[in-house]
Parts: structure tokens; C-alpha cells; sequence
């Protein structure tokens, strides 16, 4: 791709439109484990192959058996506490409360075929592949798509503080390539025993394949939903939930030590058996075509248009 959309010819829009785009962060222990490394390694990818030796030495490589919020996760943390290893991110993968952000702007998703942001400066980051529930103003899960939750790991390793940075810049959530409602034939039973699985191809003749399994989240994805909206906060128009990924990668691209990161042509195929494809294109976000489609624009093109008043109960 170009970098610019071709405006003659049809293309693919997000599958979601007034939603607010939400994202649960740090819900398996694969990419808790790598959160911490990052915030160890300050973000220094060079530095990581050496705390991650240091971290999986004292807590391991595994912590699936690890309750959120259970007895269990108070002994960890105080042990991890002792050796002086206990990190915010440990506090929203094992603790009794989830990472919950917003992870986008209402209308700012990319949809299937488009070019997908990465901020120019970054040098450490990678794609999350995962599934994202579509959830209505009632909080209740109505269906799933795909998603991309593009990060920068080297923006938030520095610090956490930088999660809007790393998270939130022009294209850099992908959505698609529809919406599977719930019925008989797909419920979230399929969503919590899915596999979603990711291709990366670079032009650099590099390729990178790996996999997420949702029998390894470590917290239910409806209680996911219900963390994200209550009595403490609402969603008129429902919002998509990104439920967070297992997969971090760490293979080597360039050079040994050096792990994996973006360059600007890779082609990533996120994909599952009931959800479909989601295929992007990696552009710096500053040489993608703008975000300028907001609400201002929405509500001038009805109106142009002269539809019926849109009324926000009947998208529910």
C-alpha cells in the first residue's frame, strides 16, 4: 500500500462505529510476564534478554495457575516483593482488579485492508492479536471480531505513564472484519475456548507465526465486560473490548538480542476459524492517511444525506 487510501474505489470500514473502544491490558500471563521485562529493561529491548533471565528465575514462566485476587496471588506478590520485582503490571495481572483503558477514539478504527499505524519513533513494538467482544449499552455481550492492539513497547516500558502514546496514535487499531453476533451456532462459550492465531510477513523475507489461546486468559472475558461497565460507569452506545493477548513476541529479527519489532511493509494476518481474517498493512502513522471522519463529520453526512434522525435506542 501507498499510504494514502484510494478514495475512487470502496474500502473497508471497522466494523463498529459509536462504540468507545476499550481494551483490557495484561489478562495472560505470557504478556504479563513481558510487561514486567519491559518496565525492568526500561524499555530497552538490547537489555531485555537479560531480566527476562532474571524475572523467570524468580517467578517463572508460567502463572496460569495464578487466581486474580486468590490467597495465592497475596503470597506472590509478597514474594516478589522481596525480591524486589513487584511492578504495576503484576498488580493488574494477579490482583483483584483488571486493566481497563480506552484504547481509541469513537470512529477512529481501521478496518480490514487498511494501513495500520506504528509512531515513527518507536523502535520496540509489535503487534496484539486478539478478540474483542462487542458489548451494548445494557452491558451485555452481544458478538466478537478480531482486533490488532498495536504497541509500542519500548513508549510504555519507559513508562506506564506513556500508555496513551504507546496505545492511542492515527491508525493504530484495527477492527474486522465483521462483528459474529451471538445465536445458536456461536455463543461465548466459543469465545472463551478460541485459538487466534498471527502472521507476520515482512518484506525483508522475515516471517513471524504464533498463537493465543483463550483457555489461557486469566480472567474471564465477561468479567472482563462487567469491570468495564457497572453502576461505576456507562456506555450509551456499548463499546468493543479488547481482551488482551498471551502472545509477546521475542524471536530475533535483525540481529541476536535484539527481539522482534516492526518495519514499515510487514502484512499481519490475524486470524480464527470463527471470526475470519484481519489482514493490515504496518505504515509509519504519519504516513497514513489522517484520521478526519469524527462525530462533526458523521453527524454532516446524515444530515446531507437527510436519513431520519438517528436515535440511540434502536442501535441496541
Amino acid at each position: 500500500m501507498a499510504g494514502q487510501t484510494d478514495r475512487s474505489k470502496p474500502w473497508f470500514l471497522a466494523p463498529c462505529d459509536l462504540q468507545v473502544i476499550k481494551a483490557a491490558g495484561v489478562t495472560f500471563a505470557a504478556s504479563l510476564i513481558e510487561r514486567v521485562i519491559e518496565e525492568q529493561a526500561r524499555g530497552d529491548a538490547a537489555q531485555a534478554v537479560a531480566v527476562r533471565e532474571r524475572v523467570t528465575e524468580v517467578i517463572g514462566d508460567d502463572l496460569r495457575s495464578v487466581k486474580p485476587g486468590s490467597p495465592q496471588a497475596a503470597q506472590l506478590k509478597a514474594l516478589l516483593i522481596e525480591h524486589k520485582l513487584w511492578s504495576q503490571y503484576l498488580e493488574v495481572g494477579i490482583g483483584p482488579d483488571a486493566e481497563v483503558f480506552t484504547k481509541a477514539p469513537v470512529l477512529s478504527s481501521v478496518g480490514p485492508g487498511a494501513e495500520i499505524g506504528i509512531h515513527p519513533e518507536s523502535v520496540w513494538n509489535n503487534p496484539e492479536p486478539e478478540i474483542v467482544l462487542a458489548v451494548n449499552s445494557r452491558g451485555e455481550t452481544v458478538g466478537a471480531t478480531l482486533g490488532n492492539d498495536v504497541n509500542l513497547r519500548d513508549f510504555e516500558g519507559r513508562s506506564a505513564l506513556l500508555l496513551g502514546k504507546a496505545k492511542d496514535n492515527n491508525a493504530s487499531c484495527a477492527i474486522g472484519p465483521f462483528i459474529r453476533l451471538f445465536d445458536a451456532s456461536f455463543s461465548i462459550a466459543d469465545v472463551r475456548r478460541a485459538t487466534v492465531n498471527l502472521l507476520v510477513q515482512g518484506k525483508d523475507d522475515f516471517t513471524l507465526r504464533g498463537s493465543s489461546s483463550m483457555e489461557q486468559i486469566s480472567r474471564d472475558p465477561l468479567d472482563l465486560a462487567a469491570q468495564a461497565m457497572g453502576a461505576h460507569h456507562q456506555y450509551p452506545d456499548g463499546f468493543m473490548l479488547f481482551l488482551g493477548t498471551m502472545f509477546a513476541p521475542t524471536e530475533d529479527r535483525d540481529h541476536p538480542g535484539g527481539g522482534f519489532t516492526h518495519k514499515v511493509g510487514d502484512v499481519v494476518t490475524i486470524s480464527s476459524p470463527m471470526l475470519g481474517s484481519l489482514v493490515n498493512v504496518v505504515n509509519h502513522c504519519d504516513k497514513i492517511d489522517p484520521w478526519k471522519f469524527g462525530l462533526r463529520a458523521l453527524m454532516t453526512n446524515i444530515a446531507a444525506r437527510r436519513l431520519p434522525p438517528y436515535r440511540l435506542q434502536d442501535s441496541h
